[in-house]
């Protein structure tokens, strides 16, 4: 019976993620993922997609505290400012989200390590960046700082049936799930409408359309032309490269490593 084989969470957009043993899962995705993003002085947001050095800073969330752990940088500790001075920002389609700047120090300290001018930013508390309304499920689904979905879930076997094509076989972090799940044949997802894992309700509404970003080494941020190229030849879907399914909360509540996925729809 398929299940969950790991949870992640990214605290800040486009750096580096972490495993959890269990998460909590909100209708604006799993609880603290993607809440802070990096953006320029303008507030145009950034990401691995341009910048691959973001891929090498690690955020660890601890309470209301962030540090972000670098190579080559002293170890920075600041508050998480959930009040303070407002920034619009703007992410894909979306501008004028409203967040809250984090402060001069954790700015200079990404400045520095990116090479350009930067600021982190957490999306407002009472600010709702909505799911295309072509998705939804409820018409006020929304979503933080991901790219469009509150949740990416994918199998375990997909990226095990990926590997198998590939000279050199790449871990699942390539691709930033935040559900993995076990026990499935691959691309079993693909084909799912409707799942429950334990009190949690999760609808799929979109399949993930893939950028270069899983040609980046998360452990260097070099990057190279696989799996894309791979990706490419058996997993193309009108133009894009489709690996993942985006998902939407039906429910809310906790979920964990191990718990049965049982396939509603």
């Amino acid at each position: 019976m398929p299940s969950i084989s790991s949870i992640h969470i990214y605290p800040v957009k486009s750096l580096k993620g972490h495993q959890l043993d269990n998460a909590m899962v909100e209708r604006m995705g799993l609880h603290d993922d993607r809440r802070l993003m990096v953006v320029d002085p303008q507030g145009m947001f950034l990401t691995q997609r341009e910048h691959a050095r973001m891929a090498l800073i690690a955020p660890i969330l601890k309470g209301d505290s962030l540090s972000l752990i670098a190579p080559g940088m002293d170890e920075l500790t600041v508050p998480v400012s959930k009040t303070g001075r407002q920034m619009a920002v703007e992410i894909w389609d979306d501008s004028g989200v409203e967040s809250i700047d984090q402060g001069n120090m954790v700015a200079e300290w990404l400045s520095d390590f990116l090479h350009m001018p930067a600021r982190l930013v957490r999306i407002a508390d009472d600010y709702k960046r909505m799911v295309s309304a072509e998705y939804a499920v409820e018409h006020d689904d929304h979503v933080g700082f991901a790219d469009g979905f509150p949740i990416l879930v994918i199998s375990q076997a997909s990226l095990d049936d990926l590997n198998s094509r590939l000279e050199q076989p790449i871990p699942m972090n390539r691709f930033r799930p935040n559900l993995v799940i076990g026990g499935t044949t691959p691309f079993a997802e693909d084909g799912w409408k409707r799942i429950q894992t334990g009190e949690v309700e999760l609808s799929f509404v979109k399949p993930c359309a893939r950028c270069n970003v899983p040609a980046i080494n998360q452990d260097t941020a070099e990057s190279g032309k696989e799996p894309n190229r791979t990706l490419a030849k058996y997993r193309r879907i009108n133009g894009k490269v489709m690996f993942g399914m985006n998902i939407i909360p039906i429910s809310t509540g906790r979920v964990q490593v191990g718990e049965a996925v049982a396939i509603l729809e």
